[in-house]
């Protein structure tokens, strides 16, 4: 694999870099998602994105991707963490869009793609449920088929920032004789539809970003339905492929990487800089070589994706070693900030109270990062889930 750049990649490089710095928008540059508080903040680098075109870099180009060669989306990803801009909210880009632009009909492709990529419509997901998370093929959510409607009951759990969404992606049972991957279909649903209550769950830091979703007796027209019916299983795996290629997040721990060492080459309280400590400074050279090794199989998925091929198996693999480094690397950021790293105030301007946090800008929120991470070898599917999948479609066990 060559990983030299062309004179022609460096010039996009260069472009790139331009193009962030002229327009990352001063309202949202340097908050963390976590001090996002309207939709609009959420929405802000999104527009900006579709203006330019680059909203949706591995969509096909007849329905609004770039064109982008492998290596290109590479470098648009390094240059958006080097600037540490807000990552594109998944669930229109990169989830429900490409089941559509795959599977849907035309007249579903041409109601729904423009609204996904302007941020007009802003989607949320339907997938777990309370008994049904890791093994969500047991979900339970009801659609029965009357007429020109399908009627829907049942109930959605840990649903990301469904409070602003516009419309949600559901998989439910239309055949609960069947055996339990074959009776699934996948709905799309308007969140106006009568029937459809969302009810926040507050997290133990205080936030609202997962909710609730209650479907009662919702009549979602028939035309909604994606593919045949009684196949969703097959478009909710497909989706949850380009999902978990996405979590593994390597640029981002590439530059939270740089970020680590030079807090850990700085001098604690006149003492010797932490990355002079052997053990310390093993944890992070073992931390780089996964993360290099991530980065090449991710540059090869993404080459796969350039050829038409979506993502296979090595999505699982993605997402296991992406957000085991996601949390490795974060463990290691709060002890390099050391008592700096208070939980208690995650930034170091406290937007709540207009007051500046004492301690270095550097400790800023590496509390808060660790605790956010902790979830990330579950959602998207358990790493355990991940490795039965590697189990099966790449070991044949």
């Amino acid at each position: 694999m060559n990983l030299d750049f062309t004179p022609a990649e460096e010039t996009f490089r260069d472009e790139v870099r331009q193009f962030i710095a002229e327009n990352y928008p001063a309202e949202i540059r340097g908050k963390s998602r976590g001090e996002f508080t309207s939709k609009d903040d959420f929405l802000a680098w999104h527009k900006a994105l579709y203006k330019k075109g680059w909203i949706a870099p591995s969509w096909p180009k007849e329905y609004g991707g770039t064109g982008w060669t492998s290596t290109q989306k590479y470098i648009f990803s390094e240059e958006c963490a080097r600037a540490d801009t807000p990552l594109v909210l998944p669930f229109g880009v990169a989830m429900v869009g490409p089941v559509i632009y795959t599977f849907a009909n035309e007249e579903q492709k041409k109601e729904h793609l423009p609204k996904i990529l302007s941020g007009e419509v802003w989607w949320c997901q339907g997938y777990s449920e309370p008994g049904s998370g890791s093994d969500l093929a047991s979900l339970k959510t009801r659609a029965v088929r009357e007429g020109d409607y399908y009627i829907v009951n049942g109930q959605k759990t840990w649903t990301t920032l469904a409070q602003y969404a516009d419309w949600i992606f559901c998989l439910v049972r239309t055949d609960p004789n069947a055996k339990q991957q074959q009776g699934i279909s996948f709905l799309l649903i308007d969140m106006k539809t009568p029937g459809v209550t969302v009810k926040p769950i507050i997290t133990m830091d205080g936030a609202h970003e997962v909710n609730e979703v209650f479907l009662d007796n919702v009549k979602v027209p028939v035309k909604n339905l994606i593919g045949k019916e009684n196949e969703g299983w097959t478009y909710a795996k497909f989706l949850l492929g380009h999902e978990r290629a996405g979590i593994a997040g390597v640029a981002r721990s590439k530059r939270g990487v740089e970020k680590l060492k030079k807090i850990a080459e700085t001098e604690q309280d006149g003492g010797k800089p932490l990355l002079d400590d052997p053990e310390f400074s093993r944890h992070v050279a073992e931390l780089e070589v996964d993360l290099l090794a991530l980065e090449f199989t991710e540059l090869r998925t993404l080459a796969g994706e350039s050829k038409g091929r979506g993502p296979g198996p090595e999505a699982s693999i993605l997402k296991i070693k992406g957000t085991d480094i996601q949390q490795r690397l974060t463990e290691l950021t709060l002890e390099a900030v050391a008592y700096y790293g208070n939980p208690y105030k995650p930034f170091a301007h406290d937007h709540m109270t207009n007051e500046y946090v004492p301690g270095p800008e550097y400790a800023a929120g590496a509390a808060q990062n660790y605790f956010l991470t902790r979830r990330t070898t579950i959602y998207g599917g358990s790493s355990e889930i991940q490795r039965n999948i590697i189990a099966k479609m790449v070991l044949g066990l």
